[in-house]
């Protein structure tokens, strides 16, 4: 979630709503899965960065759909970044159905193990070098917007794209620059998702970590270090709610109405920051009415 979250984050910087990760991720496993099924069953220490390249391409392909209906017909990016997600998703049930799917898997809808995973960062655990990736797209993406002429670029065009344009900035190239970062990050998340701790790609691969990025972005404030923090909390939530549904037999559903309770309560923070509600008194129609009279006998 950190590292999409943080692709995404550029991407909202520039005002460019990418709301597709979740296929991108999709796209990302699914082409960083298929070289590893490619040279079954070959293996070595370039596999898993061969597999890591395909799925930084595959999610930038992905995105440059995105990027190009923007750029050239005007479309609105979230409305095609979302529809994308679905064909992303049913592309992959039909592979996994069909091409990719493992010929001694007795029939099930899965691929062949790969004869490669990420490695551990901690023995014993689910923590692996995704991680350490994930902290250092944080720390690039800060060097970005903070000390970058670029990243001043992409705040310029997300906050006043008229004064970007006085400026000379270009807004196709910002909007392709954000747009495939952000999709070159979801896909490299998708893959360290599916050679992590799934092994292979099976339809059940897209778990809505792209959705729950959004919500990792705006709790961060769309600054690195507010992403890094908002995504361990998320992931602790998650973490902690399947604990919750085991032991307490409480519904699937939980967690993500927990989750969206975060997102509502800090839009409703931000709304009480810049306006201040003030109560008053019920007037009567008699005060209504000496209220409108009053402007017109000025202006007279």
């Amino acid at each position: 979630m950190i590292l999409i979250a943080v692709g995404l984050a550029v991407g909202f910087r520039a005002g460019v709503w990418n709301i597709g990760a979740e296929g991108q991720f999709t796209i990302g496993a699914l082409t960083g899965g298929s070289v590893a099924l490619a040279v079954y069953p070959a293996s070595g220490w370039w596999l898993l960065p061969a597999m890591a390249l395909a799925g930084i391409a595959g999610g930038m392909a992905w995105a440059a759909i995105v990027a190009v209906l923007r750029t050239r017909c005007n479309t609105n990016e979230i409305l095609v970044s979302l529809m994308l997600t679905y064909v992303a998703v049913l592309l992959l049930s039909a592979l996994t159905h069909g091409p990719l799917r493992d010929p001694d898997g007795l029939n099930f809808p899965e691929s062949r193990l790969f004869q490669t995973a990420v490695p551990l960062i901690i023995p014993g655990t689910r923590a692996h070098a995704g991680f350490l990736v994930a902290l250092a797209a944080v720390a690039l993406a800060w060097v970005l917007l903070q000390s970058h002429m670029l990243g001043f670029k992409i705040k310029v065009l997300g906050q006043a794209p008229r004064a970007a344009a006085s400026a000379g900035f270009s807004e196709p190239r910002l909007v392709w620059f954000t747009l495939l970062l952000s999709g070159g990050a979801a896909g490299l998340a998708g893959l360290f998702e599916a050679a992590g701790p799934v092994g292979q790609l099976v339809p059940q691969l897209p778990a809505g970590y792209g959705f729950a990025a959004i919500v990792v972005a705006f709790l961060g404030r769309l600054t690195p270090l507010g992403i890094l923090l908002a995504g361990l909390l998320l992931a602790l939530t998650t973490i902690g709610g399947e604990m919750a549904q085991i032991s307490m037999s409480l519904p699937s559903a939980t967690i993500s109405t927990f989750q969206g309770m975060f997102l509502f309560f800090m839009l409703a923070a931000d709304v009480l920051v810049h306006y201040r509600p003030r109560w008053q008194p019920r007037r009567t129609r008699a005060e209504l009415r000496a209220t409108c009279k009053a402007p017109a006998k000025a202006a007279k």
